[in-house]
């Protein structure tokens, strides 16, 4: 009988089904991470395996790994030479080595061909064997500067070993958050279709003040953006984020733009598609509808009361896209509250006709289950021959996907359009 952790693989998504991870731990406080990103990954379709080396089972018990994969726990390497089954010429191996955290110590071992632990040891097979190898430090900054230490590190960037982070903060060099070990996994799996793409992307709300403390906003979160980046970079792609006020932490690997208002996003539209060809253009943003006719110097006393304001409309930014990206795929959103289905499909679609996309995704944002900041939402694709696909209640990564794939069928239709034109 499966172990019942087990039951969670999958459940966010299945970018890394069938892949085997070994997950092996080093004596750091960050080992305290581990579960969560074993976890993480099996949401995403992984099988996991843990490691741990001695001083790694001081800091972190390995009964809490064994609940939290569904495996057992390799502590030490016994006669059923466990790094030989999993990392050895065989046909049980691992797809990838994940060492996490990974210690100044552990680092240069690797480096040296040091095996005298079973995290080291594992590690040494897998480069033996050609079994990927990625490796996220954690140790104080003066450790991860050590000269010694960035020799050792760059000798295994040579051989190919891939480093995720560190974050310097605080004096230290912090492993890197859950999330982004869990994207880079993701990535380092996903096929690189849209190398030499260049993707533009739009995310989160705008704001427009009444005041220099009060102002105007809708409710999102920037995730549906998020989404797209990160399956984007993913795929190879170049990204290009302009994002609005949010909580949410972009891609490292994306060329970030924060705005705040309405036209401020409209602008660094504009100007990032005069500067360059976006092959991909997604207007995932919320940004307002409209502003405030007059803005307030400083902050309107509470005393006053009553206080009348006039509202404008801001610029839409979709329908100025296309004038500066001709041969761009352009895929719009529309997000409605609590309208019929069919209606619904019907104002996106003539918003679609209206600024020459080439898609747009609807939503209704009235349920409290998707949409405005959660993890998951509902869709329906649209095209210019209306043709309708709905993409039922997932999270918004799978979701971002789906919309992706059928950008890039436009975009090939597209380009076997324009190949008859020419043979013509």
């Amino acid at each position: 009988m499966p172990h019942p952790s087990k039951e969670i693989i999958g459940s966010w998504g299945d970018e890394l089904k069938g892949k085997k991870i070994v997950l092996c731990i080093c004596g750091s406080v960050a080992a305290i991470r581990c579960p969560d990103i074993a976890r993480g990954l099996m949401r995403h379709g992984a099988e996991v395996y843990t490691v741990m080396s001695k001083a790694a089972t001081e800091l972190i018990h390995p009964n809490i790994m064994e609940w939290a994969t569904g495996n057992p726990v390799i502590t030490t390497l016994t006669g059923k030479i466990e790094h030989v089954e999993l990392c050895g010429k065989t046909a049980t191996k691992a797809d990838l080595v994940l060492i996490a955290p990974a210690t100044a110590n552990t680092i240069s071992k690797i480096a040296c061909g040091i095996d005298d632990t079973p995290v080291t040891t594992f590690a040494s097979t897998a480069m033996g064997t050609g079994i990927p190898i990625m490796i996220v430090p954690a140790m104080h900054e003066t450790m991860y500067t050590n000269p010694f230490v960035t020799e050792n590190i760059r000798k295994l960037k040579e051989r190919g070993v891939i480093f995720i982070g560190p974050r310097i903060e605080e004096g230290k060099a912090k492993i890197a958050s859950t999330e982004e070990v869990i994207n880079a996994v993701i990535r380092f799996f996903t096929p690189k279709i849209m190398i030499g793409r260049n993707v533009l992307i739009t995310a989160g709300p705008t704001r427009e003040y009444l005041d220099d403390v009060k102002y105007l906003t809708t409710p999102s979160s920037g995730k549906m953006g998020l989404a797209l980046a990160e399956e984007c970079i993913a795929h190879g792609a170049n990204v290009t984020l302009i994002l609005g006020p949010t909580n949410i932490e972009p891609p490292i690997d994306a060329k970030v733009i924060r705005v705040t208002t309405c036209e401020e996003m409209l602008n660094a539209t504009i100007e990032e598609l005069k500067e360059r060809e976006y092959h991909y253009i997604f207007l995932s943003a919320a940004p307002l509808d409209y502003k405030f006719a007059e803005k307030y110097s400083g902050k309107i006393p509470s005393e006053i009361g009553e206080v009348n304001v006039k509202l404008i409309a801001t610029p839409k930014i979709s329908s100025q896209v296309r004038r500066y990206a001709e041969n761009s795929v352009i895929v719009g959103f529309k997000a409605e509250y609590g309208v019929p289905l069919e209606e619904m499909i019907e104002r996106a679609y003539k918003r679609l006709m209206e600024n020459n996309l080439d898609l747009i995704v609807a939503n209704d944002v009235s349920r409290k289950d998707i949409g405005f900041e959660s993890d998951y939402n509902e869709v329906y694709i649209i095209d210019v021959k209306k043709n309708v696909t709905h993409i039922p209640k997932m999270r918004k990564r799978m979701i971002a996907r789906e919309i992706i794939k059928r950008a890039m069928e436009i975009e090939k239709s597209k380009h076997n359009r324009n190949m008859k034109t020419t043979t013509k």
